[in-house]
C-alpha cells in the first residue's frame, strides 16, 4: 500500500471513528471533550493530548459550539480543509437528522403536546455528566498553584455575570496572567505570519451581513430563520445553555414562530441526543416551518443545521493555519496554559447553571449520584447510561 492509499484508508477510519462519536457521545462540549480524549487520543492516537489541549483553547476562545469547532479542527490538522469539511458533516448528521425528525412527528400530531414524563431524569443525569466533566478539566488542567485561583475566580465570575460575553473576555484574561507568569525572558521575536488566507473570513463576515440585509428587505421566513441561526452560530459564547434561551426569546417571544410547549418539547428530547447541542436549530428551523408543509419543515432543518454550523467551520478554516503559525510562539504557548485552566472553571460554571433547575428530591439526587458513580468508577459507556435513565423515566 503506497503512502498516498494508507493516507486515505486512514482518513476514512478517523471518519467512522467521528460518526461512531457522533451517535454515541451524549453530554455537551465538557463531556465531549473527554470522549474525544479517550477515542481519539489515547485509544487511536490521532494526535497528541498536548495538541487536543491546544485546540480545547483555540476553540473555546471562538463563538459557537466548541466541541464540533474542535473536531473539525482535528480533521484539519489530520488532512486539510478537505477533512475538515467532512468531519463537521459526519458529526453533526445524526443529530440534526433526529431533531428534524421529531419536529415532523411533532408537528405530524397536531403540534400538540408530547408526554415527555419519561425523560425527567436526563436533567439530573446531565449535572451528573458536567459535574464529572469539570473534575476531568481539573485533573488535566490544574497542575501549580496559580491555577487555582484563577479557575475558583473564572468559576465564580461565570456565575455572578449575567453575560455570556463574560466567557471570552475570562478566556483572555487567563491567557494573560498564564503567559505573563510563564514567561522568565523576552520572548523571540516571532516569525511573520504567511499564507493568510483571508477569504474565509470575507465570507463569514460577508454572509452575516447579506442574510442580515436580505432578511430585513424581505422579511422572508426561510432567510430569517437562516440569518437567525448564523447569527447565533457567530456570537454565541458558553454553549447550550446559553443558546437555548436566546433562541426561545428570538422564535417563541419576539417572531412567535413556535409555541412554548412545542419548544420545551424539544429542549426536552435534546437531552436525549448525542452529538453536539447546536443541533437545536435542526428543530427550530423545521418547526417554524410548519405551515410550509413536510417539504418546508425538511427545508427548515437544512436551514437551521447550515446556519448554526457554517460560521463555525469558516472560521476555523481561517484562524486555524495562523494558530498553527503561532501557537509555539512562547508568548501565545504559555497563554495556552491559563486558557485551558480558565475553561475548567467554566465548566464548573456550567455545571452549576445546569444543576439549578434540578429539582432536589430522593429520585433526582440518586440519578445524579449513580451516574457520577458510574462515570468515576465503572467503564459503561455514556450510551448505556443515558438509556438506562430513560428506562428509569419509563418505569417510575
Amino acid at each position: 500500500m503506497s503512502g498516498k492509499q494508507f493516507k486515505q484508508v486512514r482518513q476514512l477510519v478517523f471518519l467512522l471513528d467521528v460518526f461512531k462519536l457522533a451517535i454515541t457521545a451524549f453530554g455537551g462540549p465538557q463531556i465531549h471533550f473527554t470522549q474525544f480524549e479517550r477515542k481519539l487520543v489515547h485509544k487511536k492516537n490521532y494526535l497528541t493530548l498536548e495538541e487536543l489541549k491546544e485546540l480545547n483553547s483555540l476553540c473555546s476562545m471562538l463563538p459557537g459550539p466548541s466541541s464540533t469547532q474542535t473536531i473539525t479542527a482535528i480533521g484539519f490538522k489530520l488532512g486539510g480543509p478537505k477533512l475538515a469539511f467532512l468531519t463537521l458533516a459526519v458529526w453533526i448528521t445524526p443529530a440534526c437528522f433526529l431533531m428534524t425528525a421529531f419536529a415532523l412527528i411533532l408537528n405530524g400530531l397536531g403540534g400538540g403536546k408530547i408526554n415527555l414524563s419519561f425523560l425527567k431524569f436526563l436533567q439530573p443525569m446531565a449535572s451528573g455528566f458536567i459535574i464529572f466533566a469539570a473534575y476531568r478539566f481539573t485533573q488535566m488542567f490544574v497542575t501549580r498553584g496559580y491555577h487555582w485561583a484563577i479557575l475558583i475566580s473564572s468559576a465564580l465570575l461565570g456565575i455572578l455575570i449575567k453575560t455570556p460575553y463574560v466567557f471570552p473576555v475570562l478566556l483572555l484574561v487567563g491567557g494573560l496572567i498564564s503567559s505573563y507568569v510563564n514567561t522568565r525572558e523576552t520572548p523571540q521575536k516571532p516569525k511573520p505570519l504567511k499564507d493568510i488566507n483571508w477569504s474565509n473570513l470575507i465570507l463569514f463576515l460577508g454572509i452575516f451581513l447579506t442574510a442580515a440585509g436580505i432578511g430585513l428587505v424581505t422579511q422572508a421566513k426561510p432567510i430569517r430563520l437562516f440569518e437567525n441561526s448564523y447569527r447565533y452560530g457567530s456570537l454565541v459564547f458558553g454553549g447550550g445553555h446559553v443558546l437555548i434561551p436566546m433562541m426561545y426569546n428570538q422564535l417563541v417571544n419576539y417572531k412567535q414562530y413556535i409555541d412554548a410547549s412545542q419548544f420545551l418539547a424539544g429542549v426536552g428530547i435534546l437531552q436525549a441526543m448525542p452529538g453536539p447541542v447546536f443541533s437545536f436549530a435542526a428543530f427550530t428551523g423545521a418547526m417554524a416551518m410548519a405551515d410550509w408543509g413536510y417539504t418546508g419543515q425538511l427545508l427548515g432543518g437544512i436551514i437551521g443545521s447550515t446556519g448554526i454550523f457554517l460560521p463555525g467551520i469558516l472560521l476555523i478554516f481561517f484562524v486555524y493555519p495562523i494558530w498553527n503559525q503561532l501557537k509555539d510562539y512562547s508568548p501565545v504557548k504559555n497563554a495556552i496554559e491559563g486558557i485551558n485552566v480558565v475553561s475548567a472553571g467554566l465548566v464548573i460554571t456550567s455545571a452549576y447553571l445546569l444543576f439549578l433547575p434540578v429539582e432536589v428530591n430522593e429520585p433526582n439526587m440518586l440519578v445524579l449520584l449513580a451516574t457520577l458513580f458510574l462515570l468515576l468508577v465503572t467503564k459503561v459507556p455514556s450510551p448505556f447510561i443515558v438509556m438506562g435513565t430513560i428506562l428509569a423515566g419509563l418505569l417510575w
